[in-house]
């Protein structure tokens, strides 16, 4: 089966790489701020399927550069879908825990009401609603919390501050899903192929690592499975101000991805300990 992946050094699409052997679509091939060129890549292309891995994720960012991100999170996508439901293929998309306000506390399910904080999290909405208006054979992965031994994420931070300082203040009032790379990669994987196949069941799912931990909590698990021992002193997000508002429950019900195609939430604790050993093998060979 071949497989197009829109995005080629992100850590979603890293590890898609990793795992399976797909044509991976950097910008040099296919300028995500420009709709029409990632369309032809999918027209031009022998793909019995397309993952989008690509995405402007830099949330803060994105309050003040919302053109490029409507254009990346929102337009892209649903050019993409409209090109995949053009040639009959199917299309998984990958979005976030950044569509809901993150009231509450209860896990959100796949159908509960949408309410984004910022400008990320809206123009991933767009995406999502411009995937499910193309009329394909469409799948939406939202995660959250993503991790890898690529790229910038918390892991990697936690690992430099950890090595660094003897007491860190972490915000312990967010709450949700860490959820590895590695995994997000194999559930797309296997949605991707399902689909192909006419099995599983379009639609939105949620996909994120279990058991829900605030990142105070989850700093103290990275540091005891890497032997650091700095304090992690939690604080609440009122004493962290960034320039776009966190979702405070980024919980979700992943019910109905095991359901539709056999893909269970994963717990992260196993995942990580997977990253971790990846992290300390390229230390050692001399990668960074």
């Amino acid at each position: 089966m071949k497989l197009l992946v829109f995005g080629k050094t992100g850590q979603v699409a890293t590890e898609l790489q990793r795992q399976a052997d797909v044509t991976a679509v950097g910008r040099d091939q296919a300028d995500l701020t420009d709709p029409e060129a990632c369309a032809a890549v999918i027209a031009a292309s022998d793909a019995d399927a397309v993952i989008n891995a690509a995405a402007y994720t830099a949330v803060d960012k994105a309050e003040t550069d919302e053109e490029t991100a409507a254009l990346v999170n929102g337009a892209a996508p649903t050019a993409m879908a409209q090109a995949a439901a053009a040639k009959g293929i199917p299309f998984v998309h990958i979005s976030t825990d950044y569509v809901f306000d993150g009231s509450g506390d209860a896990p959100w399910t796949v159908d509960a009401a949408t309410g984004p904080l910022g400008v990320y999290g809206q123009t991933k909405l767009d995406g999502e609603d411009g995937v499910r208006a193309a009329g394909g054979q469409f799948a939406i992965l939202r995660t959250s919390w993503v991790f890898s031994a690529h790229g910038n994420n918390f892991v990697k931070t936690m690992l430099r501050l950890g090595a660094e300082r003897d007491r860190l203040t972490i915000v312990a009032d967010q709450i949700g899903g860490p959820t590895s790379a590695a995994d997000i990669a194999g559930a797309c994987l296997t949605m991707a192929r399902m689909l192909a196949k006419g099995q599983g069941t379009p639609g939105t799912y949620h996909f994120s690592g279990g058991p829900d931990v605030s990142w105070a909590d989850f700093a103290r698990e990275i540091f005891a499975q890497a032997t650091l021992t700095p304090e992690v002193i939690d604080i609440p997000s009122s004493e962290f101000p960034t320039p776009a508002q966190r979702p405070g429950n980024s919980r979700m019900d992943c019910s109905a991805l095991d359901t539709a195609f056999g893909i269970p939430r994963p717990d992260w604790r196993d995942s990580l300990k997977s990253v971790l050993s990846d992290l300390f093998s390229k230390d050692h060979s001399g990668q960074n």
